[in-house]
């Protein structure tokens, strides 16, 4: 089966790595030629990571070489598309593929349809607003990482929805060795730039436990963030630390206002502190719900005095954060895992590329 994989990013970007290169070993083992062209290779992630200007004259380039894919796009049997063709742009591309019948399945693990629905500038609004609910309306098939993703593809009359979460190969988390209690106490927190704000969400909570109970925070993907009164170490994110990195945290935390784009997240970093054995605090916002079994996994906080609390219980128990951290891992391995996720994923493009009949 030939399949066209038209990412946003290169394997740099988080959601094209996640939601689609980890599969691609399993899917080339079972008879899928998979072509990869994504739209922004790896130097748009690191100008985002470093600060350095847009390059505007290789994203222009970039979109034109998108342009020869497309027509190239009869030769494969299915077209599997990130979010859309080409982000800021109408969906004429997708409606072209449509009338074509050209089979596409598009994915998605963001709500990235409030980037134009929500957008401050009624323009973007008025000629955008509706283009993600066009583009899930005409693919054979979408797939998406949360039930908020679920509810707007099938309310806007997208003909087959299916639920994949994001997910860790467990080749790259082995079962870590048991940690031993350090003097200072870790409270971690992995992600980027562009999310390391929602740490000031719970800033104060943090300050007043660091303080009382010889705490630290931890980052890991961000350069700099400003929290008053919170002692931090910054390190940069590779996919080659990342689970050496975490294995540092005593507990790993996931802030999050209850905002229209929030609630489209996929929990990701939940499901790698879980993997890693390490208890999780997070605010219960969208998919954070169905992962966190507050009080078997983690805990859910809400309020600063939330925060706090779940943090005092962890620090003063810390066998009570190996158990969570146990239960986490055994839930990482059943649910959320490549292992168990990637047949599903092989079947669904099968089934998107015949017609989405039953095979």
């Amino acid at each position: 089966m030939r399949v066209l994989l038209l990412t946003r990013y290169g394997r740099l970007g988080a959601s094209s790595r996640l939601r689609a290169y980890q599969y691609l070993p399993y899917l080339q083992s079972h008879g899928f030629y998979v072509t990869q062209a994504p739209l922004l290779g790896d130097y748009y992630q690191e100008d985002l990571n470093t600060g350095h200007p847009r390059r505007w004259g290789r994203i222009t380039a970039a979109y034109i070489l998108r342009l020869s894919w497309l027509a190239r796009s009869l030769a494969f049997d299915l077209v599997w598309i990130e979010y859309e063709l080409f982000p800021w742009f109408p969906a004429f591309a997708e409606q072209l593929l449509a009338s074509a019948r050209i089979p596409f399945l598009v994915d998605y693990d963001d709500a990235v349809y409030h980037r134009y629905d929500l957008h401050s500038n009624a323009l973007v609004r008025a000629l955008l607003g509706k283009k993600i609910d066009v583009v899930m309306r005409r693919a054979r098939t979408v797939t998406v990482g949360n039930e908020y993703l679920a509810e707007r593809a099938r309310a806007v009359g997208a003909r087959c929805v299916e639920y994949l979460p994001t997910v860790v190969d467990l080749d790259r988390y082995p079962p870590p060795p048991r940690r031993h209690g350090s003097s200072v106490f870790t409270v971690g927190w992995i992600g980027s730039p562009s999310t390391v704000k929602y740490l000031s969400l719970i800033a104060p909570a943090l300050a007043s436990f660091c303080r009382d109970c010889n705490a630290r925070l931890v980052v890991v993907g961000a350069r700099d963030a400003s929290l008053e009164g919170v002692p931090m170490e910054f390190r940069p994110w590779s996919e080659a630390t990342e689970v050496r990195d975490i294995l540092d945290f005593d507990v790993g935390i996931m802030p999050l206002p209850d905002d229209p784009w929030e609630r489209g997240k996929s929990g990701y970093k939940l499901i790698q502190y879980m993997a890693c054995s390490r208890p999780v605090i997070a605010s219960p916002v969208g998919v954070n719900r169905q992962i966190v079994d507050d009080g078997l996994n983690g805990f859910v906080a809400t309020t600063l005095e939330d925060w706090r609390s779940a943090l005092d219980t962890l620090r003063r128990a810390p066998e009570l954060g190996t158990q969570l951290g146990i239960a986490g891992r055994q839930k990482v391995e059943t649910m959320y895992n490549t292992r168990v996720i990637a047949p599903r994923l092989a079947s669904i493009l099968e089934r998107a590329a015949n017609h989405g009949v039953a095979l």
